[in-house]
């Protein structure tokens, strides 16, 4: 469709490295740690210290001597997976070169501010560390693309509709654990209302808004919801009908996230059920970037979406 292939989340480009500064790039930093708290700006930082890394020519084995650590660990830093030690950013930055001035000034406070959790902490008993990671990405990201095949996406729940799908995967729960649950995916919907909110571009199979989760007034009320949520700006609502036939994702949801930092890769998130996939690799992204560009074409338009929820809705 026209308006996905001209979507700014619509190119087929995985990683998108430019000629982009130290010093230009981290002035964002401490914005990208005010949305998304640790987790983007742990890949920030480890992207700059394996740029600045490789600019000097020193080798992961050398730079693990330096800190007296293991390349592995050179490796998880780099890559953002891991938090930082003041002392051994410092030591180095020295290695590499860089001895003062404001990029070295910025990447310590940056280092330091990385290991600053998030908002989701007061969620941390009931918060697997594999979505807490997701949850930082997703809240500093610029444009959010996803495809939902059985569920509304988290984003766009109802409260009751919420509680329904959490009481699916947690049979047996005691209720207070239901409740911060359903709280913590309720607070994760401020993101569509903050400033600065990013761009959301959603297609969903007809399941998802077919399938009668909660029973018929939850799914009416959560339909009814959707044509409130399609009308935000920053909003897209895509939905692919059972009367194209197949396609190209009928393996499962997935959900790209990119951030306004040109440096920083995109990332595809893939949930299962005890666990998520996180793909950063270039032919991962182009894969999946080309799926959802062929799932957006073939889907119903924003407009023709609203007026098949509302069919939806009175046949339900």
């Amino acid at each position: 469709m026209p308006e996905a292939a001209n979507s700014p989340a619509g190119s087929g480009e995985g990683l998108r490295v430019g000629a982009v500064e130290p010093g230009d790039e981290l002035a964002g930093g401490l914005a990208l740690h005010a949305r998304g708290g640790a987790v983007v700006v742990r890949m920030l930082v480890g992207h700059q210290l394996r740029r600045l890394r490789e600019a000097a020519g020193v080798t992961a084995d050398q730079a693990a001597e330096e800190i007296r650590a293991s390349r592995p660990k050179i490796s998880r830093m780099e890559n953002g997976r891991v938090g930082f030690k003041a002392r051994d950013v410092a030591d180095l930055l020295t290695l590499y070169g860089v001895t003062g001035g404001q990029t070295r000034a910025q990447l310590l406070e940056l280092a330091r501010r990385a290991n600053t959790p998030g908002w989701w902490t007061a969620h941390s008993d009931i918060l697997p560390g594999w979505f807490e990671a997701y949850l930082g990405l997703e809240a500093a990201a610029s444009v959010i693309r996803t495809f939902e095949l059985q569920f509304v996406h988290g984003l766009f729940q109802t409260e009751d509709y919420a509680r329904a799908v959490t009481m699916l995967g947690h049979q047996g729960a005691p209720a207070g654990e239901i409740d911060s649950r359903v709280a913590l995916r309720m607070k994760r919907q401020d993101l569509l209302t903050a400033a600065g909110p990013p761009r959301v571009w959603s297609v969903m199979d007809e399941t998802a808004l077919r399938r009668p989760v909660g029973g018929r007034q939850v799914i009416l009320a959560q339909l009814h919801h959707l044509l409130e949520i399609a009308a935000l700006p920053q909003v897209s609502l895509q939905v692919v009908p059972f009367g194209h036939g197949g396609h190209a994702a009928a393996g499962g949801s997935f959900t790209i996230l990119r951030f306004a930092e040109p440096t920083l890769p995109d990332v595809v998130y893939i949930e299962h059920l005890t666990s998520a996939l996180y793909l950063q690799a270039p032919a991962d992204l182009d894969h999946y970037l080309n799926v959802m560009n062929h799932l957006s074409t073939g889907a119903l338009t924003p407009a023709a979406t609203t007026r098949y929820i509302k069919k939806i809705i009175s046949q339900t």
